[in-house]
């Protein structure tokens, strides 16, 4: 397994100029979800809402692989919780807060970056070879 935080440049260019990004945790659901994504340094994360116990999150974390998809490219990608105490939270705070910052997304926006979600947090790594 060749594993890389560096995803394809035009992922970075479609993250950058769109609000939702389809995922899909595990290597059993069929069906995409579009959720928020942010980008710190060239490395790709994503909070979980609704923490809820069977999402695209959990699937990440139990099974470790997911795909994204955009521009109607499909990518695999290996997924990885995020110590709820790492500093780069903080980063991740600021890079929502930047990016949903439009009117109807600050309710959600001031939501996901409260202390607590930090511990719902994942990173993406691009999986070359999948």
């Amino acid at each position: 397994m060749n594993n890389s935080r560096h995803f394809p440049i035009d992922f970075y260019e479609y993250l950058e100029a769109n609000t939702l990004i389809e995922i899909k945790g595990g290597n059993t659901r069929e069906t995409f979800l579009k959720i928020w994504m942010v980008q710190v340094d060239n490395r790709v994360f994503a909070r979980s809402w609704n923490k809820s116990p069977k999402s695209w999150f959990t699937e990440i974390l139990k099974t470790g692989l997911g795909q994204i998809k955009y521009n109607n490219q499909v990518i695999n990608i290996h997924g990885k919780k995020v110590d709820k105490d790492d500093a780069i939270n903080l980063h991740i705070d600021k890079a929502y807060l930047d990016k949903y910052n439009q009117a109807h997304n600050l309710k959600y926006t001031k939501g996901i970056t409260q202390p607590e979600y930090a511990n719902y947090t994942m990173e993406f790594l691009f999986d070359k070879e999948g």
